[in-house]
């Protein structure tokens, strides 16, 4: 035999090895000694009915982002908010919405999370959620500096 028919033996041996392997441990059976069940190959072009084993509603991809309480990733929420509220542009302030909405969702009760909420708002020319926003601190911390900032602003929009 010449060098590339060995070759091509060679190559020939090494693709279907994989594919050989594949067929087999899928006809073997499972980690706790259950049968695997065959599989027919349905004909191209037909769409397999949805798994059972995890309906839509438990999907973890498909599952709403949950906000335990938790003051360190409010904290760190507000400092990448403060990022984007630094850097001066409409793109910015909708980012920095978004990170101090979720700091005010695992901090309810953060006043200065609801006012740099409610700025941030304000400078997206969205008077109703800055308002909104407002209120919500003079609600959590009706003492504070912030508190009294707050009121300036509700009473100046008003």
């Amino acid at each position: 035999m010449t060098r590339s028919w060995r070759y091509a033996l060679l190559l020939t041996a090494i693709s279907v090895t994989p594919l050989f392997s594949q067929s087999t441990s899928a006809r073997h059976s499972d980690k706790e000694g259950k049968p695997a069940q065959e599989s027919s190959n349905p004909a191209p072009g037909s769409q397999l009915p949805p798994s059972e084993d995890l309906p839509p509603e438990e999907d973890q991809s498909q599952a709403p982002k949950s906000y335990a309480f938790n003051p360190l990733e409010s904290e760190r929420n507000l400092k990448i908010g403060n990022f984007y509220m630094h850097q001066g542009t409409p793109r910015g302030y909708r980012a920095a919405v978004g990170r101090y909405s979720d700091a005010t969702k695992y901090n309810p009760t953060s006043p200065e999370a609801f006012f740099k909420l409610g700025e941030a708002e304000e400078k997206l020319k969205n008077k109703d959620a800055a308002r909104s926003a407002f209120q919500r601190v003079v609600k959590v911390a009706p003492d504070s500096k912030l508190a009294r900032e707050a009121k300036k602003k509700l009473s100046s929009k008003s």
